[in-house]
């Protein structure tokens, strides 16, 4: 396919849910370009409210701001749901920590649910009030939005419009409540905010952040600061799908950098992790094969498992 566009694609995700035929497939065009020549696309006029975005934003300020031996009682090893304190996390193949803590929320089910077997529960803080609630109306709008995009992006690789979507449904996902404190003095000066990194997932849907320093890496090895309107959506790829595409939609790297002369402030941010089943195969799709597939197969359990070790969350 020609290339066709020059710069990042802002896609109206309505124009593809809603359109007619030609929106749906001008949509599908752009997400798949966006993703394999640039590394992102910058998503509006999706299902998630503004009131709900600030909603987040204040519950996750209200949460970071408690005693840090309250929020510690939510600490997991593993990383996987709860609470991860500062400085736990580091980028793969980084020996400098990042400056930063976080909250996970995964995939919500009632006792007895066979998801019960596969993913740890939730936990939830009494302190703010309504954070539950909160969050699981985020990771829901979220995870249809993306969905929704994986199924756009279907007919570009030839394969089933429900192939990705199948892959995700109730799928290992994560939403991140992100914090970057100010920078402390005396901070290791080889760590910043998030080291250049890849996302281990499928695809990230990430919430236009509170304060700048997301930074992405494009395709011709430039780093573009990444701003938007605080109502879009920023939509990158990770290592799960460039592993199935045989990077012909390669992992976008990215970063955080730390705020630069007297503005050391806080930074919250929503990334949204949009895993497969923990049974998914990742291997290389046929459309993607050309000389030869670069990954051996590996389930999305086995995968998550070994990335979850290389950055620190895992022993």
């Amino acid at each position: 396919m020609a290339r066709k566009y020059d710069r990042v694609p802002e896609l109206s995700l309505k124009a593809y849910t809603d359109g007619d035929l030609t929106a749906r497939r001008e949509f599908e065009e752009a997400l798949y370009e966006g993703f394999k020549y640039f590394g992102f696309i910058i998503l509006k006029d999706h299902k998630v409210s503004r009131d709900l975005l600030q909603r987040a934003y204040d519950k996750s300020a209200e949460f970071f701001a408690l005693p840090e031996n309250y929020k510690m009682d939510f600490f997991r090893k593993d990383g996987q749901r709860g609470y991860t304190p500062f400085g736990r996390e580091h980028a793969k193949d980084s020996d400098h920590p990042d400056l930063k803590e976080f909250w996970h929320v995964g995939r919500e089910f009632e006792a007895g649910s066979a998801l019960e077997k596969i993913y740890p529960a939730n936990m939830w803080p009494e302190k703010p009030e309504g954070f539950r609630q909160t969050f699981i109306e985020l990771y829901d709008a979220l995870e249809d939005a993306g969905l929704a995009m994986l199924e756009a992006l279907a007919p570009s690789l030839d394969v089933p419009r429900d192939f990705f979507r199948k892959m995700a449904t109730d799928g290992n996902s994560i939403l991140r409540l992100l914090h970057y404190p100010p920078v402390p003095e005396g901070a290791d000066p080889g760590s910043i905010r998030a080291a250049a990194h890849e996302d281990i997932n499928l695809i990230t849907i990430l919430v236009a952040a509170n304060g700048a320093g997301l930074q992405l890496l494009d395709r011709d090895g430039k780093w573009l600061p990444v701003d938007t309107d605080p109502d879009n959506l920023i939509v990158d790829a990770g290592d799960m799908l460039a592993r199935v595409c045989n990077d012909v939609i390669p992992a976008t790297t990215h970063r955080v950098i730390n705020p630069e002369g007297s503005v050391n402030e806080s930074r919250y941010s929503m990334p949204f992790f949009m895993h497969p089943h923990s049974d998914a195969l990742l291997s290389c799709l046929d459309s993607c094969k050309g000389d030869g597939a670069k990954y051996k197969d590996i389930t999305a359990h086995e995968f998550l498992t070994q990335r979850l070790r290389e950055i620190g969350l895992a022993e």
